[in-house]
């Protein structure tokens, strides 16, 4: 069968190539046409868009971007048409995967959204469309069923797919002496993968290095932008910078300050201490205000609906905050052991299902003529 698969940031992408191995385990005549990136393009998929053109965040981003956006959708649904897929399967990123799923199935095909859009958080009204314009939704977040279900969506939980992730992850017993990294306690930055993620925040995070100078940090960088974003590190002697290497840098740390997405729950599961961060544009953050109804923005508070890793976030996002709390949470401290043990409690809720597997049974069984 054919599959024509959406994804337009990082962490989509190793969901969408892990989800496209299972496929092909179970399928050995797939084809299967991709925008993602480099993980889904090794799993086999053929790629059509880099998800590094994709990339933008935030309200005025967005606005700024439109007419770009909107070139990006013509070609995707242009190309979803002259591919005929038997099921066209998106991988969250609401803003741009809503106007396809509406094409998709205006125009006849099967679609199956991977990883819902949090209509949860803002602007629910966007759940009538993942309703009237899915065949099917599969939830990693088991406290939005009942949402969904509220709305009419055909939503099934199908566990959190970072677990195959974190679970297929074998450390590097060299990594250390690969990058020199001969300091402890060692501190992971997250800065993110987008490139107003890295602007908005690495340089506060620079400002918080001196404040430790028995430490060592280590920046997760990401291969997908140049590496001139990382050049007011590179000189840093406390810092070593690291590519695409994110899970071993949270297998070495003891500490950890990470930029507000996907990291924060990698993070935690990784069993690493964090504060999280986040700043955005003024205009984006002044909506993002208006428009959210959710108390937390990190996966680890909102799936545990507590704050367990403290947020900072735009004027809170100071690096005397950061370095207070880093303090508390880098030493043997009260606050380390409770998120610590919080941490454990996360380890169940998120439970150890095979995800990509389940993804790629319902898809392939929901397919295959009864």
């Amino acid at each position: 069968m054919k599959y024509y698969i959406v994804a337009g940031e990082r962490s989509g992408d190793l969901h969408g190539g892990n989800l496209i191995r299972e496929i092909q385990k179970l399928d050995s005549k797939a084809q299967i046409r991709c925008w993602g990136g480099d993980s889904m393009k090794e799993a086999g998929g053929v790629l059509v868009k880099h998800y590094r053109d994709l990339a933008f965040m935030g309200f005025y981003e967005v606005l700024k971007n439109l007419l770009t956006i909107r070139g990006f959708l013509k070609f995707c649904q242009a190309d979803i048409l002259k591919f005929q897929p038997d099921a066209v399967i998106l991988i969250d990123y609401a803003g741009f995967n809503l106007r396809i799923a509406r094409f998709a199935k205006e125009n006849g095909f099967r679609v199956y959204y991977y990883i819902a859009p949090k209509t949860w958080a803002w602007n629910a009204a966007r759940t009538h469309k993942l309703r009237k314009y899915t065949d099917r939704v599969f939830s990693i977040l088991s406290f939005e069923l009942t949402f969904f279900e509220k709305y009419g969506v055909n939503v099934t939980y199908v566990g959190n797919p970072l677990k195959d992730a974190i679970r297929s992850f074998e450390p590097d017993t060299s990594f250390r002496e690969n990058h020199q990294i001969s300091r402890e306690p060692i501190i992971a930055l997250l800065p993110g993968s987008r490139k107003q993620e890295i602007q908005n925040v690495l340089n506060t995070l620079l400002e918080v290095v001196p404040h430790f100078p028995k430490a060592q940090f280590v920046v997760a960088a990401v291969g997908n932008l140049p590496p001139s974003y990382y050049d007011s590190v590179c000189s840093h002697s406390q810092i070593r910078i690291v590519t695409d290497e994110t899970y071993q840098v949270l297998s070495v740390a003891n500490f950890a300050i990470v930029t507000s997405g996907t990291a924060t729950l990698e993070t935690a599961l990784f069993g690493v201490p964090q504060v999280v961060v986040y700043r955005t544009s003024t205009i984006s953050y002044r909506i993002a205000r208006a428009l959210i109804r959710v108390p937390y923005i990190s996966l680890v508070n909102l799936i545990m609906d507590a704050e367990v890793v403290p947020e900072l976030i735009q004027q809170d996002f100071s690096v005397e905050n950061v370095v207070a709390w880093s303090k508390k949470l880098l030493k043997d401290t009260k606050e380390r052991e409770n998120q610590l043990q919080a941490y454990a409690s996360l380890q169940e809720v998120v439970g150890d299902r095979p995800t990509s597997r389940i993804v790629a049974e319902e898809i392939i069984n929901d397919l295959l003529p009864n």
